[in-house]
């Protein structure tokens, strides 16, 4: 890929309205534009790190059991009557009335749709336990959208809805869930933290938040250091029992938000030394909440038993969109991003120092197929730009690997690497570019 050929629109200055690092950066760095309050276009830069995070949530779904379908953005307000939501909700949700009257919500989750899917399909305890998920766009009509797409109006979310026959399958369906998010947030660079949450309007008496410590998180967290040392086995879904052992070995440890933080627990169950608090950020949330609305939308199932009863139900939700901001916002530095090599959008990017040098284009056309050919994604930085502009251009967005080709080390048969997460720069020979890159990415 030659940057000439693509469209990455950057830009030097801060916007005024952008008051967050990944707002700012997002925009500089051509990853968004914004079309009205709260909404925006995806440029192929943003786009390419948002199909990632999509890649890595659904890959991690998928290995703890759940089974991808794809809902409507637009729902019939008759399924909210019966879950006795329609009017609960508030004013975030958008109600559309077509042209023959009808009412249509712009969904801001998917439980009632979900639950209808459900209820036509499955009659017995036989076809349980099922989790299905979706990654698809939702809208909120947030009376003060703010700080990019980290509290949007339109915006991207992975849900996944679980249905078991009792409480006690439901709560392993949840736990698969737990570690299933833990897993996903390691990928992609982030120590999450789960903590105990309030359900909200989703309902339910089981619920954690997942949080990463940010300055500029909205709600602040309260956790025991401890919690953030567990270790996941990568064979983790071979035994329910490991499952259910790790799952509540985090739950002994405290970590609540402050709508549930107790301080008199907090001091006496942690010492001072493993206190962590802080601001947190959102970027996933787990409901367990049985018959909530299986029970009024008639979601029942023959038992083992042969007697009818409601089926239990888990929600669980990740803001792939609002992920992109999170890692933004704890990875970067006053020069631009800094990303984790799991969701880059592009590993390498290669500059042409000299563009009407037919040597140094030949070099780079040279290693970026050598690099495609071993499946690392770069770009080459072949415009007529300054080198100053080409340099400050590739530490905003981010790359963690820049080449730099210019005539002098050509001619000695080396070229100039660049981390960005270590900022160090080293002057190496051109044949063995591949291996110290492979290296360098399998290390991380």
């Amino acid at each position: 890929m030659l940057w000439s050929n693509y469209f990455i629109p950057t830009q030097k200055e801060k916007p005024i309205d952008a008051k967050i690092p990944s707002h700012q950066l997002m925009i500089r760095s051509g990853m968004i534009k914004q079309e009205s309050s709260g909404i925006y276009s995806w440029l192929p830069i943003g786009l390419k790190v948002l199909k990632k995070i999509e890649t890595i949530v659904r890959d991690e779904q998928e290995r703890a059991g759940a089974i991808e379908i794809l809902m409507p953005t637009l729902q019939s307000s008759e399924l909210w009557s019966e879950s006795g939501r329609y009017d609960s909700y508030g004013d975030e949700m958008l109600r559309i009335n077509d042209r023959h009257n009808r009412t249509l919500i712009y969904g801001p989750t998917n439980e009632e749709q979900v639950t209808e899917i459900f209820r036509k399909y499955i009659k017995s305890y036989k076809s349980l336990p099922l989790n299905l998920f979706h990654i698809q766009w939702k809208f909120r009509d947030e009376v003060r959208p703010r700080f990019g797409v980290m509290r949007g109006r339109e915006f991207l979310m992975k849900d996944a809805y679980s249905f078991d026959l009792n409480q006690e399958e439901a709560k392993l369906s949840y736990y698969k869930m737990f570690i299933a998010y833990l897993r996903t947030f390691e990928r992609l660079g982030l120590n999450a933290i789960p903590v105990s949450a309030d359900s909200g309007p989703i309902g339910g008496n089981l619920s954690h938040e997942f949080s990463i410590v940010a300055d500029t998180g909205e709600s602040e967290i309260f956790c025991d250091k401890n919690l953030l040392e567990i270790c996941i086995d990568e064979n983790i879904y071979s035994s329910n029992d490991k499952i259910i052992d790790v799952v509540e070995n985090y739950l002994n440890f405290y970590s609540a938000t402050d709508d549930k933080h107790d301080v008199k627990k907090f001091n006496n169950l942690v010492s001072k030394d493993n206190q962590v608090t802080g601001r947190g950020i959102e970027v996933g949330h787990i409901f367990s909440f049985g018959d909530k609305y299986s029970d009024p939308m008639k979601a029942s199932i023959i038992g083992n038993d042969g007697k009818m009863s409601n089926v239990y139900m888990g929600s669980y939700g990740i803001g792939v969109s609002r992920l992109i901001a999170a890692i933004i916002e704890t990875s970067n530095d006053e020069k631009g991003i800094i990303w984790p090599i799991s969701v880059a959008p592009f590993l390498v990017n290669i500059i042409n120092l000299k563009n009407k040098d037919d040597k140094c284009m030949d070099k780079c056309i040279e290693i970026h197929n050598d690099l495609e050919k071993n499946d690392i994604d770069s770009i080459v930085d072949d415009r007529d730009e300054s080198a100053g502009k080409k340099f400050s251009d590739s530490d905003l967005i981010g790359f963690p690997v820049t080449l730099v080709v210019g005539p002098r080390e050509l001619e000695n048969g080396n070229v100039e690497i660049r981390f960005r997460r270590e900022g160090n720069n080293q002057i190496i020979p051109y044949d063995n570019v591949l291996k110290i890159i492979k290296n360098k990415l399998f290390e991380e």
